[in-house]
């Protein structure tokens, strides 16, 4: 009998990404139930051509009662749901602590009470803060500084109490920087192709000197598989890529892809709180066999022509930045 995984955010950016990977296993793809709450990101069309091979249900992880009745006969649970974009965080921070957090708590409780084996705990390296040389492992203490991050930082102590409480076997990721395509154009890299496909300015933050470790979606998807397959109950795992960039970095490459130049930047204030600098460090996943597949420089050339190739994709969404 086929594997029974739910995907809870499985319309948005990530979890579409590893919705499309599970269902195009060549042997024995699971059974694969989404759940998605469709806000402004989720999005049926990035599912397109598997809609009919999976269980589509909209609904919000806070919501207990769907859940118990959603979850039973499910092996695996994958939670990709939540709020992610750090300015609307910073705007009003309430959406992302009901969702981020009370709504992982929600979710690890539906699990635990439906005898639901295993739940993987998607978050992000933005728990950490900031670090200024070196790199943080999963026993470094979390620093969060954005209201995002301290969102996220809860849902993934509360995943993990459920673990060391109730003996729920949770596993949780962290990951750096994603991109690709299908992902929703208010993030760097979609907003400033899209920019410069309708002709319009980059506005970049502060003096771009920020630096991120980048990771193509593919490659993420692929080390929550391995987690998520071959992890230990109750631990963290980083997800991270071998490319280091600053933003300068990142929009000289935009630039060059797209044949504009520097004139179509304008330096605006910074964001409140910008942390400078992330970095992991992934060796506990890589010694479950976990390589990156895709470089920066070929993923990014592909995710622009993605782009350039889809205008009917994103064109509606950029309406709702």
């Amino acid at each position: 009998m086929a594997m029974r995984v739910l995907v809870t955010g499985g319309a948005g950016f990530i979890g579409s990404h590893y919705v499309r990977s599970l269902l195009d296993q060549e042997d024995d793809p699971p059974r694969v139930t989404v759940l998605d709450k469709f806000t402004y990101a989720g999005n049926l069309a990035n599912l397109a051509g598997h809609l009919n091979r999976c269980d589509v249900i909209e609904g919000d992880i806070r919501d207990g009662e769907l859940l118990h009745s959603l979850l039973p006969g499910h092996d695996l649970v994958v939670n990709f749901a939540g709020e992610t974009h750090v300015d609307r965080s910073i705007r009003s921070g309430q959406e992302f602590v009901l969702s981020n957090t009370t709504g992982v708590e929600t979710l690890a409780r539906a699990c635990l009470d439906t005898g639901t084996p295993r739940l993987v705990q998607v978050s992000t390296d933005e728990v950490y803060g900031s670090i200024s040389e070196g790199s943080w492992d999963e026993t470094t203490p979390l620093s969060p500084n954005s209201p995002y991050a301290a969102a996220k930082a809860g849902g993934d102590f509360l995943a993990l109490s459920y673990a060391r409480t109730h003996g729920l076997d949770v596993r949780v990721t962290r990951c750096s920087n994603n991109y690709g395509p299908y992902q929703f154009p208010e993030k760097l890299i979609p907003r400033f192709v899209t920019n410069l496909l309708e002709g319009e300015r980059l506005p970049l933050y502060g003096s771009g000197t920020n630096v991120r470790e980048w990771v193509h979606v593919d490659d993420h998807c692929r080390g929550i598989q391995l987690v998520a397959e071959h992890g230990e109950p109750g631990e963290v795992y980083h997800i991270s890529g071998d490319d280091t960039l600053s933003n300068l970095e990142v929009v000289e490459m935009l630039l060059e892809l797209c044949g504009a130049d520097w004139n179509s930047v304008d330096r605006v204030e910074d964001r409140k709180g910008h942390d400078l600098r992330y970095a992991l460090n992934d060796n506990r996943l890589r010694e479950l066999g976990y390589r990156p597949r895709i470089g920066f420089r070929e993923g990014l050339s592909e995710t622009v022509r993605w782009y350039v190739d889809n205008p009917a994709w994103w064109k509606p969404l950029r309406q709702l930045i």
